[in-house]
């Protein structure tokens, strides 16, 4: 199993990338764009199975994507998911990030009911 952090930056409309802790980068004009191509930098890294993916914008012009390659499907990994979209191009990335958090929502909702509330 990868995992392969990357700190992003926006500077003049261009957004890049840098692995913490590592060598690989990867910049690109949109955030959506940015995230595709650090999935395909790290996957030419490791191959070893299912690819999972989060991206959190930390301000408008900087973020954090994480990626994880291999593993159980078994929805042991839970990070927070970018609820702020900042200008620059985010719109494809606000709309993925929306698409993304619905399916986080379906999949804990199959996870089952246990007939009771935490704040209620």
């Amino acid at each position: 199993m990868g995992v392969f952090t990357f700190v992003c930056k926006s500077k003049g409309g261009e957004w890049t990338a840098k692995q913490h802790e590592g060598d690989l980068e990867g910049s690109a004009s949109s955030t959506y764009d940015l995230q595709r191509k650090l999935v395909q930098t790290a996957l030419s890294a490791d191959s070893s199975g299912g690819v999972q993916s989060s991206f959190s914008l930390v301000s408008p012009s900087s973020a954090v994507f994480q990626v994880i390659i291999g593993g159980g499907s078994g929805g042991g990994f839970a990070a927070g998911g970018g609820a702020a979209a900042g200008g620059g191009g985010g719109g494809e990335a606000a709309a993925a990030t929306k698409e993304e958090e619905k399916k986080k929502e379906e999949s804990e909702e199959e996870e089952g009911d246990f007939g009771f509330d935490l704040f209620g």
